[in-house]
């Protein structure tokens, strides 16, 4: 099985100008500790402790992502919790345009000297 498709900083912002929605699926208190893209949707998936509430989510996301071709892009500190949701949502749910930011916020965006806004 392979990974979902990643982007970098830069295609990552121009990807938002096209209009492409930015999930950042951390943790609130990891969004007050860096910031977020600016223009983020912030939807956390795992909480501090590691457990997640699927129902709940996806009837959040599902009002973020209208359809199962909508092209969107998910943020985490890593990019090891995008890898996760991100297949999940591809092979198991039919998303068809499911991108994750390379190196997640570390190190695909602060690492690069890119800015994170006041979450």
């Amino acid at each position: 099985m392979r990974d979902i498709e990643c982007v970098d900083d830069s295609e990552l912002l121009k990807l938002q100008k096209e209009g492409v929605k930015i999930i950042d699926i951390r943790t609130k208190m990891e969004w007050q500790m860096t910031g977020v893209v600016d223009g983020s949707i912030l939807l956390t998936f795992f909480d501090e402790r590691g457990t997640y509430d699927m129902e709940n989510w996806l009837k959040e996301f599902e009002n973020i992502v209208k359809n199962r071709d909508e092209k969107f892009i998910l943020v985490c500190a890593h990019a090891n919790r995008t890898k996760v949701v991100g297949n999940f949502l591809r092979d198991k749910l039919g998303y068809k345009n499911v991108l994750e930011l390379c190196g997640g916020i570390e190190y695909g965006w602060l690492m690069k000297g890119k800015e994170c806004v006041e979450a």
